[in-house]
């Protein structure tokens, strides 16, 4: 938490924040509940929500794992490591 995060932020559990940021990700991609345990474990929405639900909460990631119904803990954690990160940088110009 820091001085940009105000009253409902602060005030939200860890666990809750967690089920919020998997619902509006489930949204996003337009999936239901159900669809987690349709689509397979290493699915690619699957590590979207799981990447975001470890950067912004301090869930597991046993909890993120269990939740996202994506087997161990130790194959998220693969997962989270090979994914490709969404770059933050600017593009460098070539000479």
């Amino acid at each position: 938490m820091g001085p940009q995060h105000f009253g409902a932020e602060r005030q939200e559990g860890g666990g809750a924040k967690a089920e919020r940021v998997v619902r509006e990700e489930l949204e996003k991609l337009g999936w239901s509940e159900g669809e987690l345990r349709l689509r397979p474990k290493g699915d690619a929405g699957k590590v979207m929500i799981a990447r975001r639900v470890r950067r912004e909460t301090t869930m597991t990631l046993a909890w993120i794992a269990n939740r996202l119904e994506m087997g161990a803990w130790t194959y998220v954690s693969n997962l989270l490591r090979a994914a490709p990160k969404p770059s933050t940088e600017a593009p460098r110009r070539i000479r």
